[in-house]
C-alpha cells in the first residue's frame, strides 16, 4: 500500500487530496496542515521553509512516505528545492496552471487568482514569461479569499459581498473582449468553486490544478491502483481549533480520521 503525505498550511490541500484519492484509492494518505501559521502567504519565505523542513523531518523520522505533495502554491514556490535536497522520497508541487490557461483562452485575457505571496514570487512571473507571453495575464493577489474559503469550508458564515470583492479584479474588459479563463492558484479556492461560479459577473473557464497534480502523483507511484480502497487517512494539525469535533466531521467527508495534534521543533535562526 503506497503512503502519501499531502501538506498545506490549512484546509485548501483537501481539494488536492480529493483528486489523489480518486486516482489512487488504495493509497494510505496522511493530511498534514500547518494551521499554527495559516495562511503561509502572510509569512516571510524563510519562515515557510523552516517550518516545512521541520515538519517533514518529524514525519520522515517516524514513517517516511513513498511520495509527498505540497498542496499549496505559496509553499511550492519556496520549499521544493530544500525539501528535495534533504529527503529521498519524491515531492510533487503545486504551481499556478498558467500554461494550460494560456492554451485554452480564446479571448486572450487570462487572470491568475492567487494569494499575495504567490503573486509576488518570481516563479509565477517566470511561468507567465515562458508560457503566456502571447496573452494578457492579470495577476490578482486576493488578500482574504483563502481565509474566506477556509471559513466557509468549516461551516462559518461568509457573506457573498466579501467573496465578490476578492474576485472582482480578476474580471477584465478590454473593448469587446473580456476575461474568459481564471486560474485558481490557491488550493483553497476550488473548495468554494460553486460560490465563485455563482458570484462571477460572467461565466469563465475556472482552471483547478488538482486533477493534474493527482495524475502526476499517481504516475510517480507507479503500478496499478488496487480496487480495494484504503481505510481512513490520518490528519495532523499543528494547531487544533476549539471545536475539533466540527473539524472531524469535515475531515470525514474527505476520508480522513479525527484530527490529531502535530508538535514540531523549529530550530532557532
Amino acid at each position: 500500500m503506497p503512503r502519501i503525505i499531502v501538506f498545506d498550511s490549512g484546509l485548501g490541500g483537501l481539494s488536492v487530496l480529493r483528486e489523489i484519492r480518486a486516482a489512487r484509492p488504495d493509497a494510505a494518505i496522511t493530511y498534514v496542515a500547518d494551521t499554527d501559521r495559516f495562511p503561509y502567504g502572510d509569512l516571510a519565505g524563510t519562515e515557510v521553509i523552516a517550518r516545512a523542513i521541520a515538519i517533514f523531518r518529524r514525519l520522515a523520522a517516524e514513517n517516511p512516505p513513498d511520495l509527498a505533495v505540497i498542496a499549496c502554491n505559496t509553499a511550492s514556490t519556496l520549499v521544493l528545492p530544500p525539501l528535495r535536497a534533504e529527503f529521498a522520497f519524491p515531492f510533487v508541487g503545486t504551481v499556478p496552471a498558467i500554461k494550460p490557461a494560456a492554451a485554452r483562452t480564446t479571448s486572450g485575457l487570462v487572470s491568475v487568482l492567487a494569494t499575495p505571496g504567490t503573486v509576488k514570487r518570481d516563479y509565477t512571473r517566470a511561468l507567465i514569461d515562458t508560457y503566456a507571453f502571447h496573452v494578457d495575464v492579470t495577476l490578482v493577489g486576493a488578500a482574504r479569499l483563502a481565509r474566506l474559503a477556509e471559513a466557509a469550508l468549516r461551516g462559518e458564515p461568509v457573506p457573498d459581498d466579501a467573496i465578490v470583492e476578492e474576485i472582482a479584479p480578476a474580471f477584465v474588459k478590454q473593448g469587446a473582449k473580456r476575461t474568459d479563463t481564471v486560474v485558481l492558484a490557491c488550493t483553497h479556492y476550488p473548495l468554494v468553486l460553486d460560490r465563485l461560479e455563482r458570484l462571477a459577473p460572467w461565466p469563465v473557464d475556472w482552471i483547478d490544478p488538482a486533477p493534474a497534480i493527482a495524475r502526476r502523483a499517481a504516475s510517480l507511484l507507479g503500478g496499478v491502483a488496487e480496487r480495494t480502497p484504503a481505510g481512513p487517512g490520518a490528519a495532523l494539525f499543528t494547531a487544533l481549533p476549539d471545536d475539533a469535533a466540527r473539524l472531524g466531521r469535515l475531515l470525514a467527508r474527505f476520508g480522513l480520521s479525527a484530527p490529531e495534534k502535530l508538535t514540531i521543533d523549529i530550530p532557532a535562526a
